[in-house]
């Protein structure tokens, strides 16, 4: 298994620090290094992340208040100077907490643990009953749309627009990382920062792009390495 991560830390030094030791770490993946909180919320919604490693003093907005917008949806290894903000950072659910100066045997130990745990959360969420629809609001309206019906789902700023395969366009007010978050993750699967798409539908593939009818959807390279990893599941050997 493969961890996305990203690093966020305001001093330079610092963030070539963890660079280097999430390359020399076989299942981390980088995807992207913030000197900011602010920067790093714009990555974590367009971005598939798994893991931060997570400074704590920061000037506007801080790691600790980070991880509460974040919540559950991403795991939190906190990396700072200061020991004092410990406790507060295992009350927000962090996953370790690494004080400066820290080695490689340190954060590979930290990161290690998030592996495992990330791994556990999975293998627990595949065992859970599958959702077979979804209720969402669209013009003063709350619609039942079936999952088995939904060819693929459009980001649109603040909307979401769900396409499915009678031709319907489902607009509603809601952002890509809550509905994908909601949908089950062997079914529908993320291949670019505004489209979603229900592996099932998939017909053709054609240049890194998924072709429904007239529509062509692009693959990028920030979620090629997961969309790939779960149709080779599927191949026939």
């Amino acid at each position: 298994m493969t961890l996305n991560c990203l690093i966020v830390d305001d001093e330079p030094l610092a963030l070539e620090l963890l660079e280097s030791y999430v390359s020399r770490t076989p299942f981390l993946h980088l995807v992207a290094k913030c000197d900011s909180a602010i920067q790093a919320l714009s990555v974590i919604e367009s971005e598939p992340v798994d893991l931060i490693f997570l400074d704590i003093q920061m000037p506007e907005l801080n790691g600790l208040e980070l991880s509460r917008l974040v919540g559950n949806k991403v795991k939190i290894i906190f990396t700072t100077a200061f020991e004092q903000y410990a406790i507060e950072g295992f009350r927000v659910d962090a996953l370790d907490y690494l004080l400066k100066p820290f080695n490689y045997t340190e954060f590979l130990r930290a990161a290690t643990k998030a592996l495992h745990w990330i791994e556990m959360l999975k293998s627990e969420a595949s065992t859970r009953p599958v959702p077979q629809s979804i209720f969402v609001k669209s013009d003063y309206k709350l619609m039942q749309v079936q999952l088995k019906e939904i060819l693929y789902i459009e980001g649109l700023k603040d909307y979401i627009r769900i396409q499915t395969e009678d031709g319907q366009g489902i607009l509603t007010l809601m952002s890509m990382k809550s509905i994908e978050d909601f949908l089950p993750a062997d079914i529908f699967i993320r291949v670019h920062r505004s489209y979603i798409v229900n592996i099932n539908k998939i017909k053709t593939i054609e240049r890194n792009r998924i072709i429904f009818g007239k529509v062509y959807i692009p693959i990028s390279d920030s979620y090629k390495e997961r969309f790939t990893e779960l149709l080779d599941k599927r191949a026939i050997n």
